[in-house]
């Protein structure tokens, strides 16, 4: 056999290197796996543990995550978080990493790129009131693209956490209350973020945070304990999450919570038991921001070193910066506390993104114009699409909106009206407020000589300044309908945003009083980062708007639906609580022992808006829904049918939400779970059938406390709109156990 020959077998088998002395890693045709053993079999203890650290480096402008920031990066270290925008001293820090190091492994630069980075569009909890899967992951490829041409390959998004009250800030990075829309949303943006495949030029590696349970934050209050029994943690909590990683997620972020007594960075159930071992992720982990750190203020760790063992041992392979690993697992490795397998574990699937995204073949960012990098006129208008369609009328009474040809005269009155800052809502990446479209301007460009419009800013968000108010009524006299754009500022919601009431500052809902009494035609407009509490201000307004915090390009969405040219097509992802004291208040609780009692004595026990409220200049008929069949077995599929007839004059997107109700369950069931929905544009006088194809084993089974799936036989319902339909799940082999996914504790 030739030396050649015997060459080439042997580094099919991976026994040594190949192309003349070429590691196999470097070898871009070698198979994944192989090239990840290679290259942890030929990295030194101290570089193994370099690869599990991530630093921060450049200007950090989070004044929640105040911590070191580093000037002279070691060219072995595993990832930074690059605050900097420009790709040109990314790439000679790269340039290090590859030249300056031994093996010349490449570092793995993150971000959190939440909405957006330049091209920023609206808030996660927005983009959910689209009902617009398909946009929603053009918006995250617009926003990978950005992202990947500042340097930067990883981005700690989306955010899936359900989230129930509105008290807590961080609500607007999520998806709203409801596990399969969160679900869903969240597959949408990870296809977005990842493209068909990590390595293609403008992919980004994608994060599933925080795993998981933060969004219950006890009391609304950022960072506190969650009390979450297994049965919630699995029917509403980790069912995002599953999801997730099925869509390829690459990566997930651990939580600052403490659930239930074991805090989220030290949680091996979760990050052990069902991530890696019941679902295969065989992407890493990542701590939040020294919440390694953060086990000692929770109490289960006596010092950093403890808190370390704790979470790499739970399964947290990459430290967030406070240096814990760098520190201290060659210390516990060396007393026998951890193991090499499990560091080479480790490292192998921080490597193994790093591999997947194609940084060892191309580790450096192309350096373009900002013109071709960031704000290009095609994503603007995918940004001002998904804008227009996350926005939401909520209310319109007396033909307020669209405003009539009639009107010749508008004031427009409040401190957002021409506020370009706040629009960008939370987590706005490097969003600039020049860059936003605000909406003066928007409006101005939508009815241009038109309509006169008389401006006066009136009050400030808060404070108890009403010297502005009387410039405000004049306007609002002379004008024939008054445009009133209240809300919350950007740093109201986010990290570390929470809010003991979810009410606007009093001075806003004094100066919508005070412009009620000049008898004109009231019109709210709200841009805020949570549900509000309108009990005060509804009854003052003849419509309202929400239009959320939109990002650079709300002014001309709001323009258009304001002028009719755009027929609102938002539905809530979310409930309007009447007041604070509703919450917690969602469409998914469960029935009551005593359905007719037990209720607040002073107030509705209704919310002000449903989940999926959400009006329209058309009118929808829903037709008689049909099921194809009485009966079902657990292998055979049902399909339900409601045909919708747009009776309206104006063609309009209609969404239809799919709700199963399972009456009588082993385990107590919510009184109603949404399962599917669809959005379609239905033109005047035009009927379209909505299809919902429910599978029993998705649709109908349900988690016990361990994770494990059941499907019941008997009666189940199916509620489209008013209507509701009951069929039946035989029993055809007497085994309700659908799957097991991890094994029970």
């Amino acid at each position: 056999m030739k030396s050649s020959s015997f060459t080439l077998i042997l580094s099919i088998f991976g026994i040594i290197q190949i192309a003349q002395g070429s590691p196999v890693y470097k070898d871009k045709n070698a198979p994944l796996e192989q090239r990840v053993s290679d290259l942890v079999g030929q990295m030194s203890l101290a570089e193994k543990i370099q690869q599990l650290n991530q630093l921060s480096f450049g200007i950090n402008l989070n004044p929640n995550n105040k911590g070191e920031t580093v000037n002279d990066v070691a060219p072995e270290v595993g990832s930074l978080i690059y605050l900097n925008e420009d790709p040109v001293e990314r790439n000679a820090i790269q340039r290090r990493a590859m030249e300056k190091s031994r093996l010349g492994i490449p570092i793995l630069f993150g971000f959190d790129t939440i909405h957006g980075i330049k091209t920023v569009y609206p808030i996660p909890l927005a983009q959910a009131c689209s009902w617009n899967p398909a946009l929603v992951t053009q918006t995250a490829a617009v926003a990978a693209r950005e992202t990947k041409l500042t340097g930067i390959d990883w981005t700690f998004s989306p955010m899936i956490d359900v989230s129930r009250d509105p008290r807590w800030g961080r609500i607007a990075e999520s998806y709203g209350e409801d596990p399969h829309t969160a679900a869903v949303f969240g597959v949408a943006t990870v296809k977005g973020y990842q493209g068909a495949k990590l390595s293609d030029p403008f992919s980004v590696a994608s994060c599933l945070k925080h795993f998981a349970g933060y969004g219950v934050s006890e009391g609304g209050r950022d960072y506190r304990a969650t009390d979450i029994s297994t049965q919630a943690l699995w029917e509403t909590y980790l069912p995002p999450y599953e999801a997730g990683v099925k869509a390829g997620a690459a990566t997930l972020m651990s939580g600052f919570n403490d659930i239930s007594g074991v805090p989220a960075s030290a949680n091996h159930y979760l990050l052990t038991e069902i991530l890696k071992q019941g679902w295969n992720h065989d992407g890493f982990v990542v701590s939040d921001w020294n919440s390694v750190e953060q086990l000692i203020a929770q109490g289960v760790a006596k010092d950093r070193k403890e808190a370390g063992l704790k979470s790499f041992k739970a399964g947290v392979e990459m430290n967030m910066v406070d240096r814990i690993y760098a520190d201290h697992l060659q210390e516990l490795l060396l007393e026998d506390k951890i193991t090499m397998d499990s560091i080479n574990d480790a490292v192998s699937r921080v490597l193994r993104v790093k591999f997947r995204l194609g940084l060892f073949e191309q580790p450096y960012t192309p350096i373009v114009p900002e013109a071709d990098r960031y704000l290009r006129p095609e994503d603007k208008i995918v940004a001002a699409k998904l804008a227009e369609e996350s926005m939401v009328l909520l209310k319109n009474e007396r033909a307020a909106l669209p405003i009539s040809p009639k009107v010749k005269s508008l004031a427009l009155i409040g401190p957002l009206v021409k506020d370009q800052e706040n629009l960008l809502g939370c987590w706005s990446g490097n969003g600039k407020a020049k860059d936003v479209e605000s909406i003066f301007e928007g409006v101005t460009r939508e009815f241009g000589d038109k309509v006169k419009l008389l401006y006066a800013r009136g009050c400030d968000f808060d404070g108890t300044d009403e010297s502005g108010f009387t410039e405000a009524i004049d306007a609002a006299v002379k004008a024939d309908a008054v445009v009133i754009c209240i809300g919350e500022k950007k740093a109201w919601s986010g990290e570390n945003s929470s809010r003991s009431t979810i009410a606007l500052p009093a001075i806003q809902e004094k100066l919508v009083a005070r412009l009620k009494q000049t008898g004109k035609p009231i019109i709210l407009v709200l841009s805020n980062g949570r549900p509000l509490e309108l009990q005060r201000l509804e009854p003052q307004a003849d419509a309202i708007v929400e239009i959320w915090h939109p990002g650079v390009a709300g002014g001309t969405p709001l323009a258009g639906i304001l002028s009719g040219r755009v027929n609102p097509s938002g539905r809530l992802a979310i409930t309007f609580p009447l007041a604070t004291g509703q919450i917690p208040i969602y469409y998914g609780m469960r029935s009551s022992a005593r359905p007719n009692d037990g209720n607040y004595k002073d107030i509705s026990t209704e919310p002000l808006y449903t989940f999926g409220h959400g009006l329209s200049y058309t009118s929808f008929n829903y037709g008689k829904a049909t099921l194809s069949k009485g009966k079902l077995a657990s292998d055979q599929m049902l399909t339900v049918q409601v045909p919708v007839t747009n009776t309206g004059s104006v063609a309009g997107q209609e969404t239809a939400f799919w709700f199963i109700s399972d009456p009588v369950c082993s385990v107590s069931r919510p009184m109603k779970e949404l399962k599917h929905f669809e959005k379609k544009t239905i033109k005047p006088g035009e009927t379209v059938v909505f299809t919902f194809e429910i599978d029993p084993q998705r649709d109908l089974s349900h988690p016990d406390s361990t994770g494990k799936k059941l499907l019941e036989a008997g009666d189940f319902h199916v509620r489209i709109k008013d209507q509701r339909l009951t069929f039946e799940l035989v029993d055809n082999d007497d085994r309700p156990t659908v799957s097991t996914p991890v094994p029970p504790r």
